[in-house]
């Protein structure tokens, strides 16, 4: 499970209306009629319609200023193997997302009213999407890029030939771009994968529009907040502050497993997340000391990713090495949600 927050925009100025990013969520539902169209839902409803979610996001944003975002953007992508575990049902999807907001609402370290920040407190519409398209950052993309180069130029070439602007043998330039897409290491159905195209297998996720003032438009709730876990004095009283991104993201996970009874991987865990980011070599350890199926099935994630070297039983001068491989592979596999993140 691969959670992120981002905020409205960044810059100087934010846009005064979530409209730009509600209709970008519409992208899926362009010529599909009333009954094929996903809508969004909250923690209550269904089907809600974009310019509830506008009307909704825009009217709950009472003296925040022009430098401060409206609302924050959650995605939660699940990996294949979460998906297939659920069989990409999406009310179970649903369900886990309503799950997992009760999370971030008690992961803020403040109160409303006296009490905890609860649910019923957020303003927050979710959409579910179901397909995902390869970005310039994809490893699948980034090898692929020398030899869609050249086939990009011989194709140019041969269109001129063609043209009668250059000479050259039109049969010769088709044989070169042939054998160039059948060396090419990645492709789709005899394609090369380039930018814009869609990724096969199972690639449902959740976008989440949620308002960064609370459901009462009074107060403010911002999981970008640098405080952690602090108290500050507002109005003569002592109030807790901030947002536990680590609580949100752990507990979420852990919400998905117990709902699904999912039986997580070392690599899918969000444990073994943080430890490839601050400690590679225990996170190498940790790989080193599954179970032989664990294993099996860890390393079958990793290569998904793009990894091609073996890991294991490595000569001490080239682990190092593999070490560096290993971190750049799996953390872009994260964040394209390629490897059961």
């Amino acid at each position: 499970m691969y959670i992120s927050i981002s905020p409205q925009k960044t810059g100087a100025a934010f846009s005064k209306s979530a409209g730009d990013f509600v209709n970008y969520l519409e992208k899926e539902n362009e010529g599909k009629s009333p009954m094929e169209k996903e809508y969004f839902f909250n923690q209550y409803d269904d089907n809600i319609k974009p310019y509830e979610v506008i009307k909704g996001i825009d009217g709950n944003t009472a003296k925040l200023k022009t430098k401060e975002p409206k609302y924050y953007s959650i995605t939660m992508s699940p990996s294949q193997y979460e998906l297939k575990h659920i069989r990409n049902n999406p009310e179970k999807l649903k369900a886990f997302v309503r799950d997992a907001m009760k999370e971030y609402a008690a992961s803020f370290n403040r109160e409303i009213g006296g009490r905890p920040v609860g649910v019923d407190d957020l303003k927050y519409y979710a959409k579910i999407e179901y397909e995902r398209t390869y970005k310039s950052n994809d490893i699948a993309v980034k090898e692929n890029k020398p030899y869609s180069k050249q086939i990009a130029h011989l194709k140019n070439e041969l269109r001129k030939v063609e043209r009668g602007e250059i000479s050259g043998r039109t049969r010769k330039l088709e044989n070169k771009i042939q054998k160039l897409v059948r060396d090419a290491p990645y492709k789709i159905q005899g394609k090369v994968i380039e930018p814009g195209m869609k990724k096969e297998g199972l690639q449902s996720h959740v976008h989440i529009i949620v308002s960064r003032k609370d459901a009462s438009n009074k107060y403010s709730l911002s999981p970008g907040s640098k405080y952690k876990a602090s108290e500050v004095e507002m109005h003569g009283k002592m109030v807790k502050r901030g947002f536990e991104r680590d609580r949100f993201f752990q507990n979420s996970e852990k919400a998905f497993d117990k709902m699904f009874q999912y039986n997580r991987n070392y690599v899918e865990s969000y444990a073994a997340k943080k430890m490839l980011s601050k400690d590679l070599k225990q996170y190498f350890l940790g790989l080193k000391n599954l179970g032989i199926n664990e294993k099996k099935i860890a390393f079958k994630m990793i290569r998904q990713a793009g990894l091609q070297l073996p890991v294991l039983n490595l000569p001490t001068n080239k682990v190092g090495f593999i070490y560096k491989q290993l971190k750049k592979v799996i953390e872009t596999g994260i964040k394209s949600s390629s490897i059961g993140y």
